[in-house]
This record gives C-alpha cells, sequence and structure tokens, in this order.
C-alpha cells in the first residue's frame, strides 16, 4: 500500500505549499528547494508503485525494496504532519496572542516576529534537517529502483477514481440445504433427550461457509420452536475463559456483565440455562485444550435434556477436543451453486445481452474459485465492477491465480480484488489488521480512526463523515466486510466485521507494519524484539494482568490497549499510566486506552500534539488533566461511561479542531464549561447540560454556535430556563442534522414560564427521535405536530399536562411511549386528530393514574362516524401499565388494527373486563397471539 501512503505525503505537501503562500509564512532558507526535490521523487516513485506492489508477489528483492519505501513513507509523512501540527499550534496561538495585545497586528510569520519566541524558529529548522535527511534516503530508494524493469503507470491507466455500484446482499445460503437437513436432524432427534448435552462440530477450511450455515441453522423455525433459549458466542484465538463466560452472559442479558471471575460468570450461566432447553453456537474455535471448556461445559449440562452445543472450526482436532457426538465435514459448493452465486452477484443490474456476452468467461472464471463460498464471493464482487470483455479477460488470466497454496490458498481472488483497489481504499482496507479476529467494527469509529491517519481528505463540498461511509460501502460492496447491521432505511453501515481469510490477507499486506500481541508474564521480551518498523499496535490484555509497560514504540501512530473491564460501581483498584509512557509514543494520532480501569491521566499526555483520536471510555476518572485541551489536532474525544466523571477541563475551547464529543453514559457530569460553546467544528455532542452554577458554565444559548451538531443530543436541566428569549437563542430550528433528541426538563422548579419555554424550542422537521421528559408546563409546544418526520416519541413524567395534542396527525409516527402524564384522564379525538396514527406500530402507556376513557367523543359531546376513521391501523404491540381507573380498550383497536401483541399489567379494571376465564370482553382479544395481563 506504499502508493496510498505516497497519495497522503503528496496531499500534505500540497496543503503546507497552499498555507504558506496564503498565510505568507516565510521559510527557512533552502526548504523549499528541499521540498520540490521530496515531491519530484515521490512523484517519480509514484509512478511505477502499482506495478512494483504486483512483482512483490513472486519477488523477494521487490518485497524489501517498498518495505524500505514504506519505513520512509511513515517517516516522511510523521515529519509532515509535525510541520502542519506546528503551524496549526502557532495560528492558535497568534490568535490567543492577538486577542491578548489587540496592538499588534495580522500575524503574518510565526518564524520571523521575536515575540512569539525562538524555539518555533529552532523548531522550523529541525523540520528542515529532517526533509534533507529523508531525501538523502529517498535517493538511495530511487537508485535501487533502477535495478527493476518496472512500468509506468500513465494518467489514463490511473485506477485511483472511486466506482460505485448499488449495494447488493450476497449473505444467503447457496448449495447447503442437504447439509441444513443434516445438521437439524442431528440436533433434533428425540434420542438427544437420553444423551445428555448434546455437542454438534461444523469443520472445514476457511471460506467454505461454516459459520454462514451454523447461522442458517440457527435462525431456522425448526430450532426457534424446538429450544427455549439460544445463544450465539464467536470464540476464535486466544480463547479466554472468562471472556466467553461473558459473552455468554451479555447474549442472554443483553449488557456486558461487571464480573471478573469465571466462576461468577458460570454460575449466572448455570442459574440461566437450568431446565431449561437451549442451543449454544461456539462459533471459530480453535484451542485443543478441553480443559478451558470445562468448567464452563460443567455449568451447562445443567440444562434440560436436548440442550446443543454447536461448534464451528477450521480444526477438526479442537471439534474432537470439545467432545462433539457428530463431525460435520463441509466441502465445496458443486459447480452449478458456484455459477449461481457467482452468477446473481456478478451479472447484477446488467442487461440481459451483456450478461449472456460475458457468460462464458465468467463460468471460467466461477471455475477458478473451486467451489469456496468466500472466494465466489469476492470475485463475483470484484466483477461487478469490470464493464468490458477486455476486463473480465485480464482477470481470467491474471498471475494472481498462480500465487499461494494452502492455507494462502484463498489470497489469489482476495489479491485480485485488493490490487484492483483505489490505492485510498487499499490504505483503508489494510488499516483494519489494526483489529483482532473476530472483532465487531462500529462504522462511526472506524471512520474516526481513518480520518486521525489521514486517509480521509478534507473536502468543502462533502463532509469527512460522508466520505468515510462511502469508503466503508465501497469495501463492502466488493466483500471486504460483512455487514452487520445498518440504519433502518439502509442508507448507511452501521457495523462490519472481516471474515478470517480477509483478515489474513490484511495482516499478510501489513506485516511489518500492523502488529497484535497477547499480554502476558513475556510481553517484556516480546517487546525488547519488537519490530521498529511497526506503526500500528494492539495490545490484548487480560483483566488479571497489570498495565502493560511497552518499550520500543516510539514510531508507533496508533496504539490500542484491549482490555475487558466495564468499570464497575465500586473501584477496589486503578492501573496507573507513566509520564514516561506519553513520552515515548509522541508520534500517535490515535490512542485507544477504553477500559483499563484508568484512574488518573497524567498531564504529560500535552506531549502527545499530533494526536487526533483519544478513545478513554469505560474508565474511572474524576477530572481530566487541563494540559489535554493542548491537543490542538484532537478531532474525536470519547468518554463515553466514565460514570465517575465529574467535570471537564475548563479550556476546553481550545481544542477548535473537535469533532466528536462523546459524554454519553457520565451521569455525574453535572455541569459543562463555557468553552463548549466555542467548539464550531462539533459534530457530535452526546449530551448538553445546562446549570446556574456560575459564569463559566454553560448556558441554553451557548448552543448557538454550535451549528455542526448532528445524530443525537441530550439536553439537560432545561427546568432552569426561565426565558423564552433565551431558549430562541439555542435556535434549535436551524440545526437541521440532528435526528435523535432529548429534552430534559429537570429539576422540577417552580417556573411559570415552561409553556413559553418549550415553545420557543421549536425544532427542525427531520427530527426522527423526539423524548421529553419532565415537563413542568401545562401544554405540549404546538410544533410537535409539524414534525412530519418524526418516528418514534416519547413524553415521560410531564404531569401537570391536562391534554394531549393532536399527536395522529403525524404521519411517520411508529413507536408511541407515554409515561407518567398523571393528569391526562381522557383519549378523545383531540389525542388522535381524526387521522389517527397511520403508521403507528408500538404503543406503551403507563403510570397514567387518573386515565378513565378512551373513546371518540369529543368534548362536546358529538360522536363522529367510525368508519370515517381508522384508529392506529398498522398497530402491533400494545403495552398498558400502571392505568388502575382506565376502564376499557377502544373498541376499534380491538377489531380494526392487526395487533399481534397485548400486554396489560396492574390495571384492576382492564384485568376484570379481559380475563380469560371470567372477563366478559375476552372474546374482543382473544384472537391476540401473545397476550399477558397480570
Amino acid at each position: 500500500m506504499s502508493d496510498a501512503i505516497i497519495t497522503v505525503i503528496l496531499t500534505q505537501l500540497a496543503t503546507i505549499m497552499e498555507q504558506q503562500i496564503r498565510k505568507e509564512i516565510r521559510l527557512v532558507s533552502g526548504v523549499e528547494k528541499q521540498v520540490k526535490k521530496l515531491t519530484n521523487s515521490l512523484k517519480s516513485i509514484e509512478a511505477v508503485l502499482v506495478d512494483a506492489e504486483k512483482k512483490q508477489v513472486t519477488n523477494a528483492s521487490v518485497e524489501n525494496w517498498l518495505e524500505s519505501l514504506k519505513d520512509v513513507s511513515y517517516d516522511t509523512e510523521d515529519v509532515l504532519y509535525e510541520w502542519l501540527t506546528a503551524m496549526a499550534k502557532a495560528e492558535n496561538e497568534n490568535i490567543q496572542e492577538h486577542q491578548s495585545y489587540p496592538i499588534y497586528r495580522k500575524v503574518c510569520s510565526f518564524v520571523t516576529l521575536p515575540f512569539l519566541g525562538l524555539n518555533k524558529y529552532v523548531l522550523r529548522r529541525d523540520i528542515a534537517l529532517k526533509i534533507k535527511e529523508i531525501n538523502g534516503r529517498l535517493d538511495v530508494i530511487a537508485v535501487e529502483k533502477e535495478r527493476y524493469t518496472f512500468d509506468v503507470l500513465t494518467g489514463s491507466e490511473c485506477p485511483d477514481k472511486l466506482k460505485t455500484v448499488s449495494f447488493i446482499d450476497v449473505c444467503e445460503v447457496r448449495g447447503r440445504d442437504r447439509d441444513k437437513d443434516v445438521l437439524l436432524g442431528k440436533m433434533l432427534s428425540e434420542k438427544n433427550k437420553k444423551e445428555g448435552l448434546n455437542i454438534v462440530s461444523v469443520v472445514g477450511m476457511g471460506g467454505i461457509g461454516k459459520t454462514t450455515l451454523a447461522q442458517a441453522v440457527y435462525c431456522s423455525g425448526a430450532v426457534i420452536q424446538h429450544f427455549d433459549r439460544k445463544m450465539w458466542v464467536c470464540v476464535s484465538e486466544p480463547v479466554d475463559e472468562v471472556r466467553v463466560a461473558k459473552a455468554i452472559l451479555e447474549d442472554i442479558e443483553g449488557s456486558v456483565p461487571h464480573l471478573f471471575e469465571l466462576e461468577t460468570a458460570v454460575r449466572r450461566i448455570r442459574e440461566y440455562v437450568q431446565g431449561k432447553k437451549f442451543l449454544l453456537v461456539l462459533d471459530d474455535v480453535w484451542s485443543e485444550n478441553y480443559r478451558k471448556w470445562e468448567q464452563l461445559f460443567n455449568s451447562l449440562r445443567t440444562g434440560a435434556a436436548g440442550s446443543t452445543i454447536l461448534v464451528t472450526s477450521r480444526n477438526e482436532r479442537a471439534a474432537q477436543a470439545m467432545g462433539s457426538k457428530y463431525e460435520h465435514h463441509l466441502g465445496e459448493l458443486s459447480r452449478e451453486d458456484s455459477w449461481a452465486l457467482f452468477s446473481k452477484i456478478a451479472f447484477s443490474e446488467r442487461k440481459s445481452e451483456e450478461c449472456e456476452e460475458l457468460e462464458d468467461i465468467g463460468k471460467q472464471i466461477a471455475e477458478k474459485c473451486r467451489g469456496l463460498p468466500l472466494t465466489i464471493k469476492t470475485i463475483a464482487s470484484l466483477m461487478r465492477f469490470k464493464k468490458t470483455s477486455k476486463d473480465w479477460q485480464n482477470v481470467l488470466i491474471s498471475e494472481f491465480w498462480g500465487f499461494g497454496e494452502g492455507s494462502k490458498g484463498l489470497f489469489p481472488p482476495l489479491m485480485l480484488s485488493y490490487y484492483d483497489l483505489p490505492s485510498v481504499l487499499k490504505r483503508c482496507f489494510s488499516f483494519c489488521a489494526f483489529f483482532p479476529k473476530d472483532h465487531i467494527i462500529e462504522a462511526n469509529n472506524l471512520v474516526k480512526l481513518w480520518m486521525a491517519q489521514g486517509y480521509i481528505s478534507s473536502n468543502e463540498s462533502v463532509e469527512m463523515e460522508e466520505i468515510g461511509q462511502e469508503y466503508l460501502q465501497n469495501l463492502a460492496m466488493r466483500s471486504f466486510f460483512q455487514v452487520l447491521e445498518k440504519t433502518k432505511d439502509g442508507k448507511r453501515i452501521l457495523r462490519v466485521k472481516m471474515h478470517d481469510m480477509v483478515h489474513d490477507l490484511a495482516q499478510h499486506l501489513t506485516k511489518n507494519e500492523f502488529s497484535i500481541i497477547e499480554v502476558n508474564e513475556h510481553l517484556e521480551r516480546k517487546m525488547e524484539s519488537f519490530d521498529k518498523r511497526v506503526r500500528h499496535l494492539t495490545l490484548i490484555r487480560a483483566e488479571d494482568t497489570r498495565f502493560p509497560t511497552v518499550p520500543n514504540v516510539e514510531k508507533l501512530f496508533t496504539f490500542w490497549v484491549q482490555s475487558f473491564y466495564d468499570s464497575p460501581p465500586i473501584i477496589s483498584q486503578f492501573d496507573k499510566i507513566e509520564p514516561e509512557f506519553f513520552r515515548q509514543v509522541a508520534r500517535l494520532r490515535a490512542l485507544d486506552l477504553s477500559r483499563n480501569m484508568i484512574g488518573e491521566l497524567p498531564k504529560d499526555i500535552e506531549k502527545l500534539m499530533k494526536l487526533k483520536y483519544l478513545n478513554l471510555s469505560h474508565n474511572p476518572f474524576f477530572e481530566l488533566p487541563p494540559t489535554l485541551c493542548d491537543l490542538y489536532n484532537l478531532q474525536t474525544l470519547k468518554l463515553s461511561s466514565c460514570d465517575h466523571l465529574r467535570k471537564l477541563p475548563r479550556s476546553i475551547g481550545k481544542l477548535r479542531h473537535l469533532r466528536h464529543l462523546e459524554i454519553d453514559g457520565t451521569d455525574r457530569l453535572k455541569t459543562l464549561p463555557k468553552g463548549i460553546g466555542k467548539l464550531g467544528s462539533l459534530h457530535t455532542l452526546s449530551k448538553f447540560v445546562i446549570t446556574r452554577e456560575d459564569a463559566e458554565t454553560c448556558g441554553l444559548e451557548d448552543l448557538n454556535n454550535l451549528k455542526n451538531l448532528r445524530g443525537c443530543l441530550r439536553i439537560e436541566g432545561l427546568g432552569y430556563v426561565t426565558d423564552a428569549n433565551e431558549a430562541r437563542k439555542a435556535e434549535l430550528l436551524k440545526k437541521n442534522q440532528i435526528s435523535d433528541l432529548e429534552m430534559d426538563f429537570s429539576p422540577l422548579i417552580q417556573n411559570s414560564n415552561q409553556d413559553e419555554v418549550i415553545e420557543a424550542l421549536e425544532l427542525h422537521e427531520n427530527v426522527q427521535i423526539l423524548q421529553i421528559s419532565s415537563f413542568g408546563g401545562t401544554k405540549l409546544p404546538s410544533w410537535i405536530t409539524e414534525l412530519t418526520n418524526l418516528e418514534s416519541l416519547s413524553l415521560q413524567q410531564c404531569q401537570n399536562c391536562t391534554n394531549l395534542p393532536p399527536l395522529g396527525k403525524l404521519p411517520s409516527l411508529v413507536t408511541l411511549n407515554l409515561d407518567g402524564m398523571n393528569n391526562v384522564k381522557n383519549f378523545g379525538l383531540e389525542f388522535s386528530g381524526y387521522t389517527s396514527f397511520p403508521k403507528l406500530k408500538k404503543l406503551k402507556i403507563s403510570n397514567m393514574e387518573r386515565l378513565e376513557e378512551w373513546n371518540l367523543i369529543c368534548q362536546d359531546g358529538g360522536i363522529p362516524n367510525e368508519d370515517s376513521i381508522k384508529i392506529m391501523p398498522r398497530l402491533v404491540c400494545l403495552k398498558i401499565s400502571q392505568c388502575s381507573k382506565l376502564k376499557a380498550l377502544h373498541s376499534l383497536i380491538d377489531h380494526e388494527t392487526p395487533i399481534k401483541k397485548l400486554r396489560i399489567y396492574n390495571c384492576p379494571l382492564l384485568q376484570q373486563l379481559y380475563n380469560k376465564e371470567t372477563g366478559e370482553d375476552w372474546s374482543k382479544i382473544s384472537h391476540i397471539k401473545k397476550i399477558r395481563i397480570s
């Protein structure tokens, strides 16, 4: 991926020279000449890189030449980034100097003005010397280049333009019906009830479709009906029994448990499965050591007879060690099934005449895929981007088909697809070698990491986050990612995962640049022999190890200490970071220390001047050092679930480039510093807290400058706002990219103006999710019915409201939650608005102790024609609780709506009316499939 690195370097050089001209910055003598030489050298080398990277596959000396080039390219990129950082820092200080000393005119050169100090001139001189040294190294590489007969890539042949095709779902199972039937027979057999815990294994080579088959079985109707409980855990390597047990509990309970001992975890599992017939899938098992599973399996034996563990593994001996009663060896797809899968993907959206023209070549290409589903999907996805028969012929005769055998048998098709990528996508893909195998990657987080590395260039017309999402979708279309979750509209990817073999390729391509190391007693010995060319390092830390000391990491760009602590409520022991650590890793662009039980962050974090991404989530900080605000380049600061955090540094307004501030799950954070309002580049702000403590804390008007906010936002402390004019200053109506908003009006204080305040907080119609809680006024805002895109509405503890607005008019509303509206006595036409919730599917009504009627009687006593009104025609789920005076459900709900689930709890009148044995209206709801009344 050297071409991708050089592209970034040339972009940085252009940026520096553009800034030099625009801001009239004088360079140290000789630097401009060195920069021009550097640019020319890189462009000369860039022209042959596509050919060089292909030839390295079979030529070790070319591979070594490219490794040397990558090393010097990384150093070049680092020097230029240092230069850009110094310019940004000086510019920021210039602004502060100008504000402090307005007598000075505009600063033109941070090099020549004496009041800015000699150190900045020395820094420029230092950078000049580094560039000169790099040019010397490039001269040697350029001379060595001439020994190889590389083809020069002309502009017309340049593959860097991104091609796009529509997304196609290729996750369906092809040619595995018999395999599925056999597995189901072994899992659901009646004789299993006599044999205790049933263990079944699927064994086969990488890319053969083991996980896909297991998923098809797991989701089958027969399995859903047969088992009381289902659990799925991806095991992979290295096996950590505590982690596997916690993963099972997370699947069971929906959240990560605060557990650190295997015995505690398996006891919880035993209680959960006892007497229940369950299915547990252990996907991608490698370990042949049964003792690692013994304690967990003993707890699972308390399940009911017929309980089954389904294992997938590449290793037959691992399956045998698990005690499998049946091993199913998965073979290759037939020629017919291979072609059916290939043609579905490769010919998607092509005209019939194109398909006929390409069919013969396509069948030959499909034949080369040897019946391996991953290979077929990868190559077929590549062919979607190839338009002509010549393009298809070039793939058929590619030299890559002959590369690699045995364990690397899948590399040829993957490398074919990899080398077809534009340079920027090569680098984005290769970066994913940074994640451990089977890691579920959050799309937003991956894009932020790409931004931190400089892989995504800014574009005035398109946001970097949108460009990153486009890159991600392009890689997914080419089968480099498995898409696990998308937004409801299907337009954005939320979570992805890499297949093992794809991950192997990423690691193969970056073996000297990326490293994943398990932390144990031999760590220091491992790090002593650590390859200093590595720029991106992941340490996987077990929960019982101390925070690692890591030597030889001075050149790192990315560092992640992956741990599994969950910041439990009671802190018994803190991890400690030595100040020397930050001096060691001064080149970092991205640092992830989440879930490491760090109680204090040293002030020496200021040494990380190049840092753009910092994840400190799930750590028990009480506060952060003010020096963190000297990280001028910081774009992302993640503090989610730092549930002991009480304040942010007052100087946070210095982080002018901060785009994402994630502070959700910080319940003790009750104030925000005034400087938040200066962060005009913010896109993400999890919550905005309003207080009345002093002039240094945020007020609602400080939201005004945050014009780029988008996504989710929670506003706390609206109860303190007493002036509607102050509310208008927030200009929420102009924030058209906020899609999910929570308005919390606590504390509940005496405030006669809350009706006017909430009316002044008018929202843009693009809001899709809205929650209003603890509102102390008597009337909800009129603008709420103008939110035409609103899909989910929750009104909680708005205890003084006596009437609800005509929510039935909301055309897009799917979910409605009414909780604690204690003064509402009646749901009538004023509530439904005559149109009555055309898309509503889920309705929850709770803690409304005065609610008595749900009918169509207007306040004037009139009753409209029921045939003209369709009440909630799509409602499928209705939950009512703690409504002791509610006499009956609406009659049209009984007959006209397709309700599938009805839950009534602690509503005595309804319980009496709809009791299955004695209720006079039981017949009106008896057609509903799932009913629970208690």
